[in-house]
């Protein structure tokens, strides 16, 4: 596996460099921003923690004796306001800098808002994989790596499995239609353990392409 900086010199959207003879892009996506807020970044626990503590401060603010004064309410709820716009600004800006491919032989994600990283994760070194479900149809697909692969917890973040420090497991988050996007990549990794070639055709970004099995990867 290996990490490049080269956004801006891409080949290809999402891709470092030209794929080799044989292999073809299956699926491209990116994370849905607002699901991404929600679940890696924690915006509604912030907002929530945020409107408690303006709650406090006002029951603080009634109790004492006198004409009341709002400046410190008013400020402090400005500043919680700035601070969750720039939380939001943050998962937009991973979201849009964010992409995620399928090709017949490997998983490439092109992370990073202000560093870009690409690391490509070849499906003969992924173990195994598994997929949680979201709301909207949106979910996150976990890659296990084996135990002599190794990506830094802070290379991948916020592109890895939660509280999975030690060995961390870089994750497709927040995909749209990920029990689709799951269906391919254990139908690609199965064809490649197998050592067949496993047609499923060419898909434009966004359009996944349907894969003729069900489930994630054993």
């Amino acid at each position: 596996m290996k990490a490049t900086h080269e956004h801006e010199w891409e080949a290809a959207p999402g891709l470092p460099s030209a794929l080799p003879k044989g292999e073809r892009v299956v699926w491209q996506g990116a994370p849905d921003w607002k699901r991404l807020a929600i679940h890696a970044f924690h915006v509604r626990k912030v907002a929530l923690y945020f409107a408690l503590m303006l709650a406090v401060q006002a029951i603080n603010l009634t109790a004492t004796e006198g004409p009341m004064d709002w400046k410190p309410l008013v400020v402090a709820g400005s500043l919680y306001a700035l601070a969750l716009g720039l939380l939001l600004g943050t998962a937009w800006f991973s979201a849009r800098s964010t992409l995620y491919t399928l090709t017949n032989k490997r998983v490439v994600m092109r992370i990073g808002i202000v560093l870009t990283l690409t690391f490509n994760l070849p499906f003969k070194r992924i173990a195994g994989a598994s997929l949680k479900t979201q709301a909207t149809g949106t979910g996150d697909i976990a890659l296990a790596l084996h135990p002599e692969d190794r990506i830094g917890w802070a290379h991948l973040w916020p592109h890895q499995r939660a509280w999975y420090v030690t060995q961390p497991q870089p994750t497709l988050r927040c995909v749209p239609d990920s029990v689709q996007v799951g269906e391919q990549l254990l139908a690609l990794w199965r064809a490649e353990r197998a050592g067949q070639s496993l047609h499923l055709g060419d898909a434009p970004v966004g359009e996944p392409a349907r894969a003729p099995n069900q489930g994630m990867l054993a």
